[in-house]
């Protein structure tokens, strides 16, 4: 929930990729407040079109806020609007449950088309949920085009958002992909609760702290990890009744040592070690967590930017770069990283100018 991500991609949907300028848009602290509170009110959603609470209108806002990046990054670089075949929208998940077909998006994409006057298409995931699919990570497809065949394989991407999950790239481009466990998400949760803070800057409160040996092992024991993959994660998904009793800088030490410690324990599902670890995501600014990966993963790790690629904006160029294989038909989830059946495509397509 740190922001938006907006970025301009050239490509067939294929292996041509073209990448462009790209730009963050921090949410505001009130911003911040309004999705958290999005988050619970999510809870009673039972299908994807349900808006509890103050959903729908937190979902018009957010919608708005998106407009407005758009707007700004076609501004400030220079871009005619009328030059963009399509936006590919992410929107913010409040709600994955895929046991349930149930994953929601907030973010209208009928709106955002009319707020920006190019055609948009969204809600990605729908399909391959309804498919039976765990609906995510829906970037592998988009790592395979991007990262440089030159790196020696097998490759892992790993991204590290608030829920974190790993593309492991074969040498015969066979994918394979999955949430691997937490990301930031419980790590920024606590400094909200317990410092004020938004995140623990490089880390250094949790290098301040000391792990506590048993709640770690309790946390590593949860089933999430002894599943075979694919399979994918709620953001809330861990209660922190495991981990509420400890101290600040201790508690974050935990959480720290769990999301590193459970991105490793990915690589027992991978078919081969992977050589080379390719970092992205807002995790990678954390250098504490990055110091504790290299301890314990095979291979070399690299940030995204070591490899000629970007950290930040990767997961904005993906939905762009998804969004067109939508138009063309071409399938964004595969059995190999969502457990869908077979290849599938999806999204919802808004035109623009609109049918009369």
């Amino acid at each position: 929930m740190d922001g938006i991500d907006v970025a301009l991609i050239r490509t067939d949907g294929q292996m041509q990729v073209e990448r462009g300028p790209a730009m963050s848009f921090r949410y505001t602290d009130e911003q911040r407040a309004m999705l958290r509170q999005a988050i619970s009110d999510a809870l009673l959603c039972e299908r994807s079109g349900d808006r509890p609470g103050r959903l729908a209108e937190t979902e018009r806002e957010l919608t708005e806020v998106h407009g407005a990046a758009i707007s700004a990054f076609l501004r400030k670089q220079g871009i005619d609007r009328t030059t963009i075949d399509v936006i590919g929208f992410h929107g913010q998940t409040v709600a994955h449950r895929p046991a349930e077909k149930l994953t929601v998006q907030l973010g209208d994409g009928r709106f955002l088309a009319e707020l920006v006057r190019c055609p948009v298409i969204f809600d990605l995931r729908q399909q391959d949920v309804q498919a039976g699919g765990q609906g995510a990570p829906l970037v592998p497809v988009y790592h395979q085009a991007v990262v440089d065949a030159g790196h020696e394989r097998p490759v892992a991407v790993l991204n590290i958002g608030g829920v974190a999950n790993v593309t492991w790239i074969g040498g015969d481009g066979h994918l394979l992909a999955f949430d691997t466990g937490p990301g930031n998400a419980l790590m920024d949760d606590w400094m909200v609760t317990k410092t004020g803070k938004a995140f623990d800057d490089a880390g250094t409160f949790a290098a301040s702290g000391q792990v506590d040996e048993l709640v770690l092992a309790g946390l590593m024991r949860d089933t999430f990890f002894a599943a075979s993959p694919p399979k994918s994660l709620d953001r809330n998904y861990f209660p922190d009744a495991a981990y509420a009793a400890l101290s600040s800088a201790d508690g974050i030490a935990t959480l720290c040592e769990f999301t590193a410690l459970s991105i490793a324990r990915a690589q027992d599902w991978f078919p081969k070690p992977a050589r080379t670890w390719i970092v992205t995501g807002g995790g990678r600014h954390n250098a504490f967590l990055m110091e504790r990966l290299k301890q314990h993963l095979t291979g070399c790790v690299h940030l995204a930017e070591d490899v000629g690629l970007n950290g930040d904006s990767m997961e904005a160029e993906a939905w762009g770069y998804l969004a067109v294989r939508s138009i063309f038909g071409l399938p964004i989830t595969f059995p190999g990283t969502t457990g869908v059946s077979g290849p599938l495509t999806g999204g919802t397509v808004v035109p623009w100018p609109r049918p009369t």
